[in-house]
């Protein structure tokens, strides 16, 4: 499959259209997503892979099948373990392209490898997701786009050097449910331990 764009299935003519590129390996995965976005309300191009995402959003070196003001794309949601081109390679890639790079980028992965998460976040990824990705996932970023997505793209647009080069949009870290983990465990280790005798 190259290219599939999927209608939301909602007519509310009050909602803003909000447009997803998810892109997986993964048909089995690859549906799961279409299905949760669709369920939100949300119009979905599902691509296959890396390539097939650069190709589409007309950053491979090949022109678009759109011109780039009709994409709208307002999130990429990707697998990290793809052949080929991996999540991380392409969130580089995008944050890279003077074009795209505001589009926020969700990485998502079935392991929970704190490295490679912290590596991402610190490309620029708007979130880390753990697989299965579920229903609560989605409205949560489809939620933190519609409010709160434009107030972040205006901050980063004040915040530029004078000269306009970077996009300085704040890193927005969340902790992974492991460093959250972690951290409840190692508080609760430096607690006082009480020991009753009988």
């Amino acid at each position: 499959m190259a290219v599939e764009d999927i209608g939301s299935g909602c007519s509310s003519s009050g909602d803003q259209e909000f447009h997803v590129l998810a892109v997986d390996d993964s048909i089995i995965d690859r549906k799961v997503i279409e299905r949760l976005l669709k369920i939100s309300c949300c119009k979905v191009t599902a691509v296959d892979s890396g390539s097939r995402a650069l190709q589409y959003l007309g950053i491979d070196g090949e022109r678009s099948s759109l011109e780039f003001d009709e994409l709208k794309v307002n999130l990429i949601i990707t697998d990290y373990s793809m052949p080929g081109m991996t999540g991380y390679e392409l969130l580089k890639k995008i944050k890279g392209s003077t074009k795209l790079r505001q589009i926020p980028v969700v990485i998502m992965s079935s392991e929970n490898i704190l490295a490679r998460i912290d590596r991402c976040l610190e490309e620029g990824a708007e979130d880390f997701l753990m697989k299965p990705v579920q229903l609560s996932d989605v409205e949560r970023l489809r939620d933190f786009m519609l409010r709160g997505g434009e107030e972040e793209r205006e901050l980063g647009r004040k915040r530029k050097t004078p000269d306009d080069s970077c996009d300085c949009r704040p890193l927005r870290k969340r902790p992974t449910p492991l460093a959250t983990a972690c951290s409840s465990t190692f508080r609760a280790l430096e607690e006082p331990v009480i020991v009753h005798e009988s």
